[in-house]
């Protein structure tokens, strides 16, 4: 963070000074809310979770370095005390984000935010230093949080913003205002919570409402819904995708051998072929996405290009792929599942083994709603359809639907087997994968399935050192 004395975040924040010797003392370092990742000069901001109280670690933090607590009691160390903390965090990335001077970059939409939000950085930060979100800590406490480790060298921060509902990213907006918005798609992820996707875009586009008119909103021209929020906005429109209509788009789209995506990008200053080392066709809307926001900001084609072609995974467990050394592929994209995102990854695992035997191990989709019985059958449809090799549906009832969607498309018998949870789907694939195969493991986070893309991955590492 940027420096700052402890009674300026005091009179940031509208906060009181409890057992603080010199008020002068500065905020050097991060901002932080897990104790852990405090340093010498840090402010441990306390949050009360329905487990854990911060406020239980004030004295700890203090003697690992940090120079006070931002809480809402006394804790007996150095301290300032808000009525909210969560609040007065929000006001100190206010504060902050409005005395950096640096161009904030923000993005929503229902797939992909965390993969294009990594692209984006990787591209900008040729340009000039770039902040950016860490995984996708994309709410209202992950937002201020990453605003505030940017330095006064960051040019450019770049948030994601998550929502779960009408007036969200409204907020985010507020807390962070950014001079460039992108809006990627409009899925149904969390229907259930939004009740519909008229309800999703109306809370996707607050975030191109927020932007000034010297600003720039970054629409996705292929999705009708993304495409008419260019009515919510006074700032300047730019349109990403195939589309000819597109200002920032992709021509003689392909995929190598191996399922990595490539194509001519070509933007309204030039145009330059790009070779992406990520896997999945989805990621060219994704690229072309970031390549419309690095051309806003000055960048060449052929910079962008280049960018585009050297970035790799930045974020855990999202398409992640493991090659293991007896030739069993694992691709770990268990982070999270919506019906767009499972739809992208199983078109991903039907590239990539080409002429192997594939597998799809997938677990529930949450929060769909009234749509879940329908989505899940779908998936497990199009597993089929794409010749999936063998599907592993994991956990309860929707791992049910999609083993039966995948049953009633092909009758499939063998070909798809429904399996209580993790450790079942470990030892049924430890026994059963050969070399050559190439395994897809997804759902949501709930589920915990990363725990199997580890495991096979362990697997290969025990069996390269028992070769030797």
């Amino acid at each position: 963070m940027i420096a700052l004395s402890l009674a300026e975040i005091a009179a940031v924040v509208g906060g009181q000074t409890h057992d603080i010797p010199d008020p002068s003392t500065q905020v050097t370092g991060p901002v932080v809310r897990d104790s852990r990742e405090v340093e010498p000069g840090s402010l441990f901001a306390a949050f009360v979770g329905e487990r854990v109280d911060g406020h239980d670690f004030a004295a700890r933090v203090v003697e690992a370095g940090a120079v006070a607590v931002l809480a809402s009691r006394p804790v007996g160390v150095p301290a300032i005390v808000v009525e909210d903390v969560q609040a007065a965090l929000g006001a100190l990335a206010r504060h902050v984000v409005k005395r950096l001077g640096a161009t904030l970059v923000a993005l929503t939409g229902s797939a992909g935010k965390t993969s294009t939000k990594d692209l984006i950085a990787q591209v900008l930060r040729r340009k000039a230093p770039t902040v950016f979100t860490p995984g996708s800590l994309n709410n209202e406490i992950g937002l201020p949080l990453t605003a505030l480790s940017a330095t006064e060298e960051t040019r450019f921060l770049v948030l994601e913003m998550g929502a779960r509902g009408i007036g969200h990213i409204r907020y985010l907006t507020g807390l962070t205002p950014p001079k460039i918005g992108l809006v990627l798609n409009v899925g149904t992820a969390h229907i259930g919570e939004f009740g519909g996707r008229e309800q999703i875009a109306q809370a996707k586009g607050e975030l191109v409402e927020g932007l000034p008119e010297d600003g720039a909103a970054i629409l996705n021209a292929d999705d009708p819904l993304v495409r008419a929020m260019a009515s919510r906005t006074k700032a300047k429109v730019v349109l990403f995708g195939e589309s000819a209509e597109a200002d920032v788009r992709a021509e003689n789209v392909r995929l190598t051998d191996s399922g990595q995506p490539s194509f001519r990008l070509l933007t309204p200053s030039g145009a330059s072929d790009v070779t992406m080392r990520l896997y999945g066709e989805h990621h060219v809307s994704n690229a072309l996405a970031a390549a419309a926001v690095a051309h806003e900001l000055g960048m060449s084609a052929e910079e962008i290009a280049t960018a585009l072609s050297e970035a790799g995974t930045l974020s855990r467990w999202r398409m992640e792929v493991t090659e293991r050394p007896d030739g069993v592929t694992i691709v770990n994209d268990a982070y999270n599942a919506n019906p767009e995102s499972m739809r992208a990854a199983l078109r991903a695992l039907a590239a990539m083994g080409k002429g192997r035997r594939t597998w799809a191990v997938l677990g529930q989709m949450a929060e769909l709603g009234d749509e879940a019985l329908a989505e899940h059958d779908a998936v497990g449809r199009l597993a089929v359809r794409l010749n999936v090799s063998k599907l592993v549906a994991v956990g309860g009832i929707e791992a049910s639907w999609l083993q039966l969607g995948a049953y009633n498309e092909g009758s499939w018998g063998e070909e798809s087997v429904h399996v209580s949870d993790a450790q079942a789907a470990i030892d049924l694939l430890r026994s059963e994968l050969r070399p050559g195969d190439v395994v897809l493991v997804k759902a949501s986070r709930s589920v915990g399935l990363e725990s199997v893309a580890q495991a096979l991955v362990e697997t290969g590492a025990e069996g390269e050192v028992a070769a030797r």
